[in-house]
């Protein structure tokens, strides 16, 4: 058994098919532990740090940070017992011998058929596959069908026979376009020439028809995208700079004025890929499967963050991150006890009606928009609620929540006033039937008690299914929370 193992993407469930490679945790040459993370990997759910399946010495890693992997495929090689010493190298196979010197026996056939690299007295390897491998030869197009082939500028006599195949006692005629390069089928200038020296160019096909289109050398410019390959906006940025007496005077150069600086070296291009991929498709499948309603109300708060005041000086609460957020997710709590039916799925021949509440709480990270959730919220007390929220809100921002953490929700809250924002009209996540979003809360004049007063207030938006929640329903929902906010301390002592 070999003691070099590949160690394969592992599937990470919920459905995910990929991952991108957000950044290795170790290198070539490392010693690693079993279970010792080794790669975080970005899912379109999360983002996790995989661990080692075996110890030992790191041997090779086969993708680059940034580098989108299929499941299944091999990420990395480790050698399982790196105290046995070096690793033998496999000698080369009788076969592969024999067919490396009967081809450089038959050195012009093999050089016009199977595009030979090199000979047995150099060292080289002799690919035996045809079309293998660097031309030997001028690269020439077939005619077009039903066209004649145009003569050359400088022609040649045409032998009557096929000519030989070059050999280097018989130098080739001087042509007047440079000789292809290794690796690629054109030459220098036709945007698919690769660099001097015979390395090929990493650039994908649009990309090489792009640069021909522009006339743009490919050979001359240096990769931004993975693995140092040329991307659109490189072939871009370099047709771009051709120097200004090769472009026609614009109106602003004629009278004077220097012309505007636009481009599309001022453009920046950002992959659709991940969490975000993920949140846009959720979001348009979401937004014209399920019929959106949104309701709005405006409550007076001012006694929910006395009570929130006085919670926070109690012994037992000084240590818990308390915020208005935590009486708004007991609120909805309270009110889907109230009114089961908000809590439920629809599935085409039939509704769902789930007697647990997996609330989830919209968080907003660098990787995008998530929504994990706190699993069974609706039977947990007061505070051990809190340490939830607090414990999510943190897990969330520090990019290490778990795709278990986001799947399964049933009811969603959306903190929009974090941002100093009113309300808005949130989109359900797929599945559920409502989502809350909760604004500012901010002074504003209020009539109380018969007097215009300042006043603690925010605004509450609702969307929900019309094909569960009519609005007779929803309606309800909506004025059962905000009574809540309004009197929390009344509200519990009623409602509980």
């Amino acid at each position: 058994m070999s003691r070099v193992k590949e160690f394969n993407l592992p599937d990470l469930g919920e459905g995910l098919t990929e991952g991108e490679i957000l950044s290795w945790l170790v290198k070539v040459g490392d010693t690693i532990e079993l279970n010792q993370p080794i790669v975080e990997v970005e899912t379109a759910k999360a983002a996790v740090e995989i661990p080692a399946k075996w110890a030992g010495r790191v041997q090779s890693i086969f993708q680059a940070e940034g580098a989108t992997v299929e499941v299944g495929t091999p990420i990395i090689a480790i050698d399982t017992d790196p105290t046995a010493g070096p690793l033998e190298t496999p000698e080369p196979a009788g076969d592969a011998a024999k067919a490396s010197s009967t081809a450089t026996g038959e050195a012009a056939k093999g050089s016009a058929e199977s595009g030979q690299n090199g000979d047995a007295a150099s060292g080289g390897r002799t690919p035996v596959l045809v079309g293998y491998g660097p031309r030997t030869t001028a690269a020439k197009r077939r005619p077009r069908k039903g066209a004649a082939p145009a003569a050359p500028a400088q022609a040649a006599p045409a032998p009557t026979q096929p000519a030989p195949a070059p050999t280097p006692a018989a130098p080739l005629p001087a042509q007047p376009a440079p000789a292809p390069v290794a690796g690629g089928p054109g030459t220098a200038g036709n945007g698919h020439s690769g660099p001097a020296g015979g390395a090929r160019v990493l650039a994908k096909p649009p990309v090489r028809k792009l640069a021909k289109d522009l006339g743009v050398d490919l050979s001359t410019l240096t990769g931004s995208g993975p693995l140092g390959s040329i991307s659109r906006e490189d072939v871009r940025q370099a047709a771009s700079g051709t120097p200004a007496a090769a472009q026609p005077l614009t109106a602003a150069a004629a009278v004077g004025r220097p012309a505007a600086n636009v481009g599309v070296h001022r453009e920046q291009r950002i992959s659709v890929k991940g969490v975000r991929k993920l949140t846009a498709e959720n979001m348009s499948r979401s937004a014209f499967t399920a019929p959106h309603v949104t309701e709005f109300l405006t409550v007076d708060m001012t006694r929910a963050m006395k009570a929130l005041e006085r919670l926070r000086q109690r012994r037992e609460w000084r240590d818990v991150r308390v915020s208005p957020l935590l009486l708004v997710a007991k609120a909805v709590l309270l009110a889907v006890r109230r009114h089961p039916m908000v809590n439920s799925t629809w599935a085409g021949e039939e509704i769902v009606v789930k007697d647990y509440v997996n609330l989830g709480i919209a968080a907003a990270t660098e990787r995008g928009l998530i929504v994990p959730n706190v699993k069974d919220a609706g039977r947990l007390t007061l505070r051990e609620l809190a340490d939830s929220l607090t414990d999510l809100v943190q897990t969330a921002k520090a990019g290490k929540t778990s795709p278990a953490d986001m799947s399964g929700g049933t009811l969603t809250i959306t903190n929009v006033g974090v941002f100093g924002v009113d309300t808005g009209t949130p989109i359900l996540p797929p599945g559920e039937s409502a989502i809350l979003a909760f604004g500012a809360v901010r002074k504003m004049p209020w009539v109380h008690k018969g007097k215009v007063r300042p006043r603690q207030v925010t605004t509450l938006g609702l969307s929900f299914d019309h094909r569960i929640i009519d609005g007779e329903l929803g309606s309800r929902f909506l004025r059962d929370i905000g009574d809540f906010l309004a009197d929390p301390e009344a509200a519990l002592l009623a409602w509980t």
